[in-house]
């Protein structure tokens, strides 16, 4: 067990069964995840801030809203934007939030935050985040309690940019058990109507090279083994990383990190198990509507392929 501080704050190392993860006390954010010396996700500097959302937690929403608008218990709430060049509110709100240690052992840490009322999301949440490395691999799950008085619109994911192996992310083998996809706008990523993935550049069913395929895409109607979907990404090899997560999330958010240019293109894979659909909040697509009192739990577990 070891603590150390860096841009994004403190900083909780965690360790067993091969696995070595840090999260941050800034955003409760997976910084770093590795298997026997291999790095699983592509992480960023203990002296840089969070980039591209890289390990986030995205709560209370994931994905994005339409303009940053929603309407709840019929009043229309204007969220603060921070994807200004779709006009949209992106990711939630707990990123950048500094969280307060529950309890840290050699393989486990739990971290807490009060997320109060605020400007476009007037709802009063308690959240914890436990990471925790087991034989499977890191799972993390994260709960959210209502406790204000008014029922609040609710969905979580993780953000993690999954990292096959040291060959490109071109020649990685995704397997994808969806069986559709949200098709959305070019300019804005917004949604627009669910299509098959059957014959369409998206279908990876059955697994296959990724190739030069962008991929910024919602899939669902997931195929699960007793309740549990599952995604790897290998390499030509056969070594890997693989996600898996529970009912609680019934899409899935893929990209593959298109960024022409710039030495962060197609990196890692983005792999983004989501609770509702992305801007739920006005298509009401898989949102969670948290009573005064009730709660939610979302888990997903990311384990090395060997």
């Amino acid at each position: 067990m070891r603590t150390f501080t860096g841009a994004s704050g403190v900083q909780y190392e965690i360790k067993g069964f091969g696995y070595r993860a840090v999260v941050t006390e800034i955003g409760a954010c997976l910084r770093e995840l590795e298997f026997l010396g291999r790095e699983l996700i592509i992480s960023f500097a203990v002296d840089e801030p969070m980039i591209a959302y890289r390990g986030a937690v995205a709560a209370p929403w994931p994905n994005r809203i339409a303009d940053g608008q929603y309407e709840a218990n019929d009043v229309v709430h204007q969220l603060p934007i921070n994807e200004p060049i779709r006009n949209c509110a992106l990711h939630g709100l707990v990123f950048g939030e500094r969280w307060h240690l529950v309890s840290h052992t050699a393989d486990e840490v739990t971290l807490g935050l009060d997320l109060l009322p605020s400007v476009g999301y007037p709802f009063h949440l308690a959240m914890t985040v436990t990471y925790s490395v087991t034989l499977a691999g890191l799972s993390t799950s994260v709960t959210a309690i209502n406790v204000g008085t008014a029922t609040a619109p609710y969905g979580v994911c993780p953000h993690p940019y999954l990292r096959a192996g040291d060959s490109t992310l071109n020649s990685w083998i995704l397997s994808l058990p969806a069986e559709q996809y949200l098709q959305v706008s070019d300019d804005r990523l917004l949604p627009l109507t669910l299509a098959p993935v059957q014959e369409s550049t998206f279908d990876f069913r059955k697994p296959r090279e990724i190739g030069s395929t962008q991929i910024d895409h919602a899939f669902t109607a997931l195929s699960r083994d007793n309740g549990l979907a599952t995604i790897e990404i290998r390499e030509p090899g056969g070594g890997g990383v693989a996600m898996t997560f529970d009912a609680s999330c019934s899409w899935v958010q893929i990209h593959t990190a298109d960024l022409p240019g710039s030495e962060n293109d197609r990196l890692g894979l983005a792999v983004e198990p989501m609770t509702c659909a992305p801007d739920a909040f006005n298509s009401h697509d898989g949102l969670v509507s948290l009573a005064a009192g009730q709660s939610h739990r979302a888990g997903w577990t990311i384990s090395a392929i060997q």
